[in-house]
């Protein structure tokens, strides 16, 4: 199913003569990434063997093959795997956000909480592990992993408690700690991250699909790792709540159990060469990558110039939006020139350091950061757009800002700047109605940003 931008479309977008190519554009990017479709494509079972692109994997006769899909595009990678494998799909169970509208779904279906774990994320993590140990060695469990599985499962170690996690994650993210930094905390204090899956199922052998949420496309970090061997140590989360001067302010419990666990009073995360029975693969079916090719072949094919400039963007959200605008001004220029139009396409995750108390996301907040030195440009739209549809803490998934932006606010009596000190990029993009947003999209592959001049 093709995802829908919302009607009203933005007001930049839709008085904007290429409207039609850039809405063709995001939805080609979205469609690309489609946790259905990469699950379908990816997977198909003939007789004993389970097929995964081109390797295989023996099934024991007398084997069952189970399904736990986690994350955000949980429910439509489930949907793929049981349109790829059928009744060999003996039984499964999938927690994701949110439960999709007159859809009767094959698996017992929880839901967690994002960006914050609450008790949902706990209770689906203690069904889960339930689940789990009544796999028989002679199983194989099917993984399904994507962006937002480590909020959405949440089971603290002993003795840490839920209230424990939700103040570091807090912490976390408004401080700008990027995901890398986030996920290696993550993965010492609770029991499904960093490998623990793996250890927790009797099954022998786990297969896990995943669609890639973090920059580089690493595993280990991909909804903290649960299925893969972890590289970071305790001492690397201490020293990461060094960088960000967290310890005074992290809760007792978390910062004596990481210390503890630096001193080896508490069990490592899984690591690569520890000795270990169950045989487990990992496979990334779609990440940012493929959304941005695929945004390029749709704005080629209607004779817009493209560049992929990068999948690895990262950096201050603001500060990244103003040097987009630098590049809109760059643009300008050169399609002044060639009078043909241009399209740069990115894609990665910005942070944001919060001081304010508005709302907005880091999408909603990398435009506003380009909107006064957009100011004048004709032609010039930028368009950034969370791949999940859901820009942090607003109901948005995005914005766009033109050359007129600016002006119009001005009209309106609102201050880019202001709403930058609060923090209250969705707020500001509202007046203006120019929030961004989609129908569910079924995934997530991080942030994708559009900058056009025509």
């Amino acid at each position: 199913m093709s995802v829908e931008f919302l009607a009203p479309l933005p007001h930049s977008l839709q008085e904007h003569p290429f409207r039609d190519v850039l809405v063709n554009a995001l939805r080609a990017a979205l469609d690309a990434v489609n946790g259905e479709e990469a699950v379908r494509r990816s997977l198909h079972v003939e007789g004993d063997q389970l097929w995964v692109g081109e390797k295989v994997y023996p099934l024991h006769p007398k084997g069952q093959l189970a399904l736990l899909a986690v994350g955000k595009a949980a429910v439509s990678m489930a949907r793929g795997a049981k349109q790829s494998l059928g009744d060999r799909l003996s039984r499964g169970i999938i927690v994701t956000k949110f439960l999709p509208e007159n859809e009767v779904l094959d698996f017992p279906t929880l839901l967690g909480d994002h960006p914050i774990p609450k008790q949902r994320s706990l209770r689906a993590a203690r069904t889960v592990e339930g689940f789990l140990k009544t796999l028989q060695l002679e199983d194989t469990l099917l993984c399904l992993i994507s962006g937002g599985a480590s909020a959405l499962l949440t089971y603290p170690r002993h003795p840490l408690r839920l209230q424990d996690l939700q103040k570091t994650t807090q912490l976390l993210l408004r401080c700008g700690a990027n995901i890398h930094e986030l996920n290696t905390i993550r993965k010492h204090l609770e029991r499904f991250k960093g490998g623990g899956l793996v250890q927790m199922v009797n099954a022998t052998r786990v297969i896990s699909l995943i669609i890639s949420d973090v920059i580089g496309d690493s595993i280990e970090v991909i909804g903290s790792g649960m299925t893969a061997p972890d590289p970071t140590t305790f001492e690397n989360a201490l020293a990461i709540l060094d960088r960000y001067e967290l310890r005074h302010s992290l809760p007792s419990r978390v910062l004596a159990y990481l210390v503890e666990g630096s001193q080896g009073a508490h069990p490592e995360t899984l690591k690569a060469d520890m000795a270990f029975s169950k045989q487990f693969a990992n496979h990334l079916i779609a990440s940012n990558r493929h959304a941005c090719e695929a945004a390029q072949r749709s704005l080629e094919r209607a004779g817009v110039e493209t560049l992929h400039l990068t999948s690895y963007l990262q950096g201050e959200a603001s500060q990244v939006g103003r040097v987009f605008a630098s590049f809109a001004r760059q643009l300008s220029a050169l399609q002044s020139a060639s009078r043909s139009p241009i399209c740069w396409i990115a894609g990665g995750e910005t942070t944001v350091t919060v001081r304010g108390q508005g709302i907005g996301g880091r999408n909603s907040e990398l435009a506003l950061g380009a909107v006064t030195d957009l100011s004048g440009l004709e032609g010039v739209l930028l368009i950034t757009l969370a791949s999940d549809g859901d820009d942090g803490f607003s109901p948005a998934a995005g914005a766009v800002v033109s050359g007129s932006t600016a002006r119009r606010a001005q009209q309106l009596g609102l201050s880019p700047v202001e709403f930058l000190k609060r923090n209250d990029s969705y707020t500001f993009f509202s007046h203006l109605q120019d929030c961004l947003f989609t129908s569910p999209t079924h995934t997530n592959v991080n942030d994708l940003i559009f900058l056009f001049v025509g």
